[in-house]
């Protein structure tokens, strides 16, 4: 697909969301359409956390603001925040960094005034921005990272500005333009854009041995990375140097973690006899001459580390939070696979396979190795044979991160036949493995749970018997049937204008709607609908009028999306009263 067809394909997503909207009567902001399509690309591929829109565009004091988006890691530490340039073109039109720059220069200036208190001094409690800038204000000081992305459907010289300071933090200053979007779109994920390129920031390629795999998928390097490379190979790329790892960065707390650490700081000398070092898989690499004529690394294309995301994150933590800590006597001991074809299921499985094999750090748990468990299998091959009532649609899951991209770009390789598929198999018909244990977690009354976050849901869920269960046919309908229930309740939520907390009370909302049906909800009629009834669908909004309610008095002075992560919370709106289900509710058996 070229730039210029997937820009139009792009409007026709945004349109068809807005279009969705109208549908339960309520409107869209176009930009806030584009930015959501956006910001869940950009958060499926491990670019940033789970994103909420936030549409803020007004004078805050004496400067003028705007917001769109915003991303907060489980553990707080980590921030994204989004602002958008929408055009609405049909045509590829190119953008002055001017205008990126004034856009962005509104965006860090709420960041900055949330940071020292000024916005939530400024604004009512009740109003769209005070909850998100109250959470900066209470974490400014702890972060890790912030980054500030610039979203926009036109073409942008600049994809990458230099680091800001804000507050005394150093924030970077991304775009996510058309072009970039295409490419991430049509690789069906980011691994492109890591070129690392040894001889510019280690001044020459890496001494290695080096072994072609001449009937194997890869070939074989090994070769020691300095600890200063690694750090800024971090700094550069982020998580994303680490979206393969089954891992995300556990903290430095742990007893493994604090043990490298102490190493680097108190021994760095001995950091390769001590480490286990680093698997690293790439989709090309280019050799050169080391400084001794030896066969060295110059760069590696796709660059992704699939074991050791642990020693790389705390060689950059350590660093930063320490900056004494001399990282000119760490050696890293790494092993590179270079992979001869790509298939993302395979890649997929090597990954799980050298995170069981190889990891002797910290302990690999069965929620790691998720993707290829039997249930995610199963749930992949019901919804490729399973076909919705009209015989022709079906619904997507995608157990491998990427893949609905990837066959879109497989097999829609016309604009007729993209359109074809996207018909038969729509975006808002794609569920993610994170989204799965989301529903069946809130309908199964765990909304504490899930309120901690896709990750730590995730991976409640992988413990949970329930996943160990295999689905058939029936069960993967009612799987569906609780995915539209959520999916509605999720559109009344948006469609009433909540100020804070909307993905709590969506969660809590389903909750509240399984406990009250007591398992009487019969899911079949919802499959066969792909919709709810419009009795049920105003059930459903008398419901999340309710627990809205009684979330905001139950929480006080706290942060609704902080006190929902709370068993008590989770007791306090079970035991509220609310109104049983109406009589003559289709949905409802006898």
């Amino acid at each position: 697909m070229t730039l210029e067809e997937f820009l139009s394909q792009t409007q026709a997503d945004v349109q068809a969301m807005v279009n969705e909207q109208l549908a339960t009567d309520s409107w869209l902001n176009p930009e806030t359409a584009f930015t959501e399509i956006v910001m869940q690309h950009m958060s499926e591929c491990g670019m940033t956390f789970e994103p909420t829109a936030l549409r803020i565009e007004r004078k805050i004091g004496t400067s003028n603001v705007k917001l769109n988006g915003y991303a907060v890691s489980d553990d707080a530490d980590q921030v994204d925040l989004f602002v958008t340039i929408y055009k609405a073109t049909d045509k590829i039109e190119s953008i002055p960094d001017s205008e990126v720059t004034r856009v962005a220069e509104q965006c860090i200036k709420f960041l900055g005034q949330s940071a020292d208190g000024r916005v939530v001094e400024l604004i009512d409690p009740s109003d769209d921005a005070y909850e998100f800038s109250h959470t900066i204000k209470s974490c400014y000081s702890d972060l890790d990272q912030v980054r500030v992305y610039v979203l926009t459907d036109m073409l942008t010289k600049i994809k990458i500005y230099k680091a800001r300071e804000v507050a005394g933090k150093s924030v970077k200053l991304e775009v996510m333009d058309i072009e970039r979007l295409h490419r991430h779109w049509s690789e069906g994920k980011p691994r492109d854009e890591l070129v690392v390129n040894f001889e510019e920031v280690c001044g020459t390629p890496l001494p290695c041995v080096y072994v072609p795999g001449e009937n194997e998928d890869y070939d074989y390097a090994l070769t020691a990375i300095p600890g200063q490379a690694l750090r800024l190979l971090y700094e550069r790329y982020g998580a994303r140097l680490l979206e393969a790892n089954v891992r995300s960065f556990l903290s430095q707390t742990g007893k493994v973690n604090k043990g490298i650490r102490e190493t680097l700081r108190d021994t760095p000398e001995r950091f390769m006899a001590y480490n286990n070092g680093i698997v690293v898989i790439a989709d090309e690499v280019s050799l050169g001459k080391a400084l001794d004529g030896s066969t060295g690394l110059s760069w590696l294309k796709g660059m992704q580390i699939v074991n050791g995301g642990q020693t790389t994150a705390s060689i950059y933590f350590t660093k930063r939070r320490n900056p004494e800590t001399d990282l000119s006597r760490v050696r890293v001991p790494a092993k590179i696979i270079v992979l001869h074809r790509h298939d993302p299921e395979a890649e997929e499985a090597l990954i799980g396979d050298i995170s069981k094999f190889a990891n002797s750090q910290n302990a690999v748990k069965v929620s790691d190795l998720s993707a290829n468990k039997p249930f995610h299998v199963e749930v992949e091959k019901l919804a490729n044979s399973t076909y919705c009532p009209d015989g022709t649609g079906r619904w997507f899951y995608e157990r491998a991160t990427g893949s609905y991209n990837v066959l879109l770009a497989r097999e829609g390789t016309t604009p007729s036949k993209l359109k074809k598929l996207k018909d038969s198999i729509p975006p808002a018909r794609k569920i993610t493995k994170t989204d799965l244990a989301k529903y069946l977690q809130a309908w199964a009354g765990r909304a504490d749970l899930v309120s901690l976050g896709n990750q730590k849901n995730f991976d409640r869920f992988m413990t949970d018997e329930a996943s160990e269960i295999m689905p058939d046919v029936s069960a993967y309908k009612e799987m569906i049937a609780k995915a539209i229930i959520f999916k509605t309740t999720h559109k009344i939520v948006n469609s009433r204008g909540y100020p804070q907390a909307k993905a709590n009370i969506t969660v809590y909302s389903v909750a509240v709607l399984s406990h009250l049906t007591k398992g009487r909800l019969t899911l079949d009629g919802i499959w066969q609908r792909q919709s709810v009834s419009p009795q049920l669908h105003s059930y459903i909004g008398d419901i999340v009028s309710s627990v809205e309610e009684v979330l905001r008095q139950t929480a006080g002075s706290r942060q609704i999306s902080e006190w929902a992560k709370k068993e008590e919370c989770l007791r306090a709106v079970m035991n509220a009263p609310f109104n049983s289900p109406p009589t003559g509710l289709p949905e409802l058996s006898r």
